[in-house]
């Protein structure tokens, strides 16, 4: 007897697990990704990268500005400065 239940959660699972991919894939079809959406946009981690490098502005002050944690912060100025340091060795070298 349980065996026989068994195999139908079985089955059930397996039916709920295709139906879930169909799902997922008609989605992506139709151009919508998951995920959540991000709080910041390109214009926003571009003016807390450019306030906390030039000085002008703490992290910890952008941080509340724009509502978001200062590890945040961190992260949007640790990433343009990783994408401008090619740049400035690249200049270096050619001088």
């Amino acid at each position: 007897m349980m065996q026989m239940v068994g195999s139908f959660a079985e089955f059930e699972r397996a039916m709920i697990r295709e139906r879930t991919k169909a799902g997922l894939d008609q989605a992506r079809a139709e151009g919508r990704v998951g995920g959540r959406r991000p709080k910041l946009n390109a214009k926003q981690r571009a003016e807390i990268a450019e306030s906390v490098m030039s000085g002008r502005k703490s992290a910890a002050e952008m941080a509340r500005i724009f509502g978001v944690s200062q590890p945040t912060v961190s992260r949007i100025v640790a990433m343009v400065r990783s994408l401008s340091k090619p740049l400035a060795d690249t200049l270096d070298q050619r001088q």
